[in-house]
């Protein structure tokens, strides 16, 4: 395959049958070395057609970590890898196509994306056809950068197209069903709806002798040749890799050697020590769970711990008649899964007078719940990391974490001097994650009563009660104006002023300036009057507060932090809601290092796993002490009752130099039984 020879229409959803709605999508592909690096390589310049659907579109993704995607992703692997295919798992083969695409645009997969277009052309080289709707989904305004690990996330939400559906949205079209779409019907669809496209573009589409004749495309011979090309494309960069030395050792599969011996993780922590024996030399003779090729990595090292099932704690770090007369401040707030699957958090400061012992809490926020219904998030886990602010808020330094678990509250006790602190809530993505429930029917937010009046459903009134007990941050049953604005920030982007404030507070029912639970029902119901019924802006602030279309929160985690002083009055206070920031990442890496132990991977002591164990999870650090970046194998498949935050029981990793990483957090699936943590790291050359 190689020229320019290939111009392909992807059409996507309903098409036609409304003035507004569908979605087409070209894709010019070149095959003929772009890059000036052999053959191989696919330059994919892209034209996206679309129009705003007013009815339900089908994305053309394929979650790749379904078993329903893998099927695609075998079919594009090289005739010398199919004869492998007994040796690769699924995980294992979605990581190679990964990897395959990514190396085809990047030299090398430490590079990160730094554009919308670059976002688009590694998507399009792994098979995908994005709409510019997709590209804004994951390049959000706030975005600099996407790595690797992001865009793998990305291609397991995102579906590959099939032949099937390609044919349905052009049988939307073509009504007579015979199998053709006019040249004069192709234009006006795709230069007059959406993001048009030029007259030239079309004309590259209509020019292609292998599927147009007589002023009309063949888009049965259009859609094979599609796939035709997506499969080459994929293949060819996956070749690319087999070819090249360099790029076939940092291959992802089960031919890496793992080492059969499982040693048991020590749990002292007084005299922690470096395991310089658990790095194996060149010369060591290992057998694999699997058939393998001892030359295809450097070193392994394992690592097996026995978890027992989740009890309370037996030594309580303070007894609560204790802390009953110590001055207390309280703090709710929330995690909040966003589309790509980053967690959005509040982040606190920790104001103390002087110094005074202080014991702190934090645990999942019981909400009222609905007859028959449960609290999914009570299982998510939490912790809070306490950091000093010294100079400024970049140099923040780590003093402790909630390490300690009684049932679903995890605390910490010790000594703070006087000054401000930073409280930054974390949760490890394990249990808060992506859930795809079938939705039967919507629930009913609104509905006229017996005077013709719009009322708000009993449910919806449930729900809005939940979201104003875990908007009030300080638990007074009000809502100031910086608590609604914490509110308006996540759900529409925007904050409400002074003047909007005041106006709020003359329609709505208020108590010493704030508004009440009443007042904020009251608010909601004149927002579905102002749209005469219509439930979908109200269906955004849910949604976007994590509720499903069941009135199900499923995908948010509301938190309340205690914070107990025996010699002063701690003050809290909310200060703003983001995603995992470079000073946690920091907070949660150094608390492996210092608490978890360590094994060294190379023979120069420069590649260090640190493995940290609690009460509830184990968290693993990789440390890069060399000046050349290195890639880690990371293979989970022999634990037992395990989930971790990747998803992945396979997967790899590389750490660039001088630097250290979040390898992954692993918790028991099942917290009734017992669960065997075991996972091999093997150094890829």
């Amino acid at each position: 395959m190689s020229g320019k020879w290939l111009v392909l229409v992807a059409w996507w959803g309903v098409l036609g049958a409304l003035p507004t709605s569908g979605l087409a999508k070209s894709l010019l592909w070149d095959c003929s070395d772009p890059k000036g690096a052999g053959p191989g390589r696919c330059n994919v310049q892209y034209f996206v057609h679309t129009n705003a659907p007013s009815v339900a579109t089908q994305r053309m993704a394929n979650s790749l970590g379904s078993n329903a995607s893998f099927s695609s992703q075998k079919m594009v692997l090289s005739e010398s890898s199919q004869a492998k295919k007994s040796l690769y798992s699924e995980e294992e083969i979605f990581y190679m196509n990964c990897r395959a695409a990514y190396l085809a645009v990047f030299k090398s997969s430490l590079e990160n994306i730094k554009s919308k277009e670059q976002l688009c052309l590694v998507l399009q080289q792994a098979g995908r056809n994005p709409s510019q709707k997709t590209i804004d989904k994951y390049w959000t305004p706030q975005t600099i950068t996407l790595n690797f690990d992001d865009f793998c996330n990305i291609l397991k939400k995102e579906k590959p197209a099939t032949k099937t559906e390609l044919i349905k949205a052009f049988l939307k079209v073509n009504t007579n069903n015979d199998g053709y779409i006019l040249h004069t019907e192709l234009y006006k669809i795709l230069t007059m709806r959406g993001e048009k496209m030029t007259v030239q573009e079309v004309n590259a589409i209509t020019e292609l002798a292998d599927v147009n004749s007589n002023g009309k495309l063949d888009y049965n011979k259009f859609c094979k040749l599609y796939m035709t090309t997506i499969e080459q494309c994929c293949k060819t960069a996956l070749e690319k890799l087999e070819v090249d030395s360099r790029l076939r050792c940092q291959q992802f599969g089960s031919q890496i050697e793992t080492s059969s011996e499982r040693p048991t993780k020590s749990s002292s922590r007084t005299t922690r020590k470096i395991d310089h024996k658990s790095a194996p030399t060149r010369g060591d003779s290992r057998t694999s769970s699997r058939p393998s090729s001892s030359q295809n990595c450097r070193a392994s090292i394992s690592s097996t711990i026995s978890m027992s099932t989740s009890r309370n704690t037996n030594s309580e770090l303070i007894e609560s008649n204790t802390v009953k007369d110590w001055q207390c401040a309280q703090a709710k707030g929330c995690f909040f899964l966003e589309e790509d699957g980053e967690i959005i958090t509040h982040r606190y400061k920790l104001y103390l007078p002087q110094r005074s012992t202080v014991y702190i809490t934090i645990k999942p926020l019981n909400l009222s719940q609905l007859e028959g219904k449960t609290s999914s998030w009570l299982s998510v886990d939490t912790a809070v990391y306490v950091l000093k602010e010294n100079e400024s808020q970049e140099n923040l330094q780590l003093v402790s974490f909630t390490e300690v678990r009684n049932k679903e509250m995890f605390k910490w006790k010790g000594e703070l001097g006087s000054g401000i602190y930073w409280l930054i809530p974390f949760t490890t993505g394990c249990r808060l994650k992506k859930i795809n429930k079938q939705i039967t029917g919507e629930a009913k937010l609104v509905y006229k009563d017996e005077d013709g009046e719009l009322a708000l459903t009993k449910e919806f009134k449930a729900a809005l009660s939940d979201i104003f007990e875990m908007i009030d941050l300080d638990g007074n049953g009000l809502l100031s104006l910086e608590e609604y604005n914490f509110f308006e920030l996540r759900t529409s982007g925007e904050k409400c002023d002074e003047e909007a404030w005041a106006v709020c507070r003359e329609n709505f029912d208020t108590k010493k300036n704030e508004l009440t639970r009443q007042g904020f029902m009251d608010l909601h119901l004149m927002e579905a009057n102002d749209h005469e019924g219509d439930p979908s802006d109200l269906w955004v602030t849910l949604l976007s507060l994590g509720y499903n279309k069941a009135l199900e929160m499923i995908e948010a985690c509301p938190f309340v932090i205690d914070i107990y002083a025996e010699k002063c009055k701690p003050r809290i206070k909310a200060i703003n809601l983001e995603a995992g920031s470079r000073q946690l990442n920091r907070a949660v890496c150094t608390s492996v290092v210092k608490k978890g132990d360590a094994k060294v991977l190379d023979n120069g002591e420069s590649i260090i796993v640190y493995t940290y164990k609690s009460d509830a999870r184990i968290t693993s650090v990789i440390e890069n002490k060399s000046e050349n970046k290195v890639v880690i194998h990371v293979n989970n498949e022999q634990s037992k009752n395990c989930v971790n935050n990747r998803e992945l029981n396979i997967f790899a990793v590389e750490v660039a130099p001088k630097s250290m990483m979040v390898c992954q957090h692993v918790m028991s699936l099942n917290e009734q039984e017992d669960w065997i943590y075991n996972c091999v790291y093997s150094l890829l050359p």
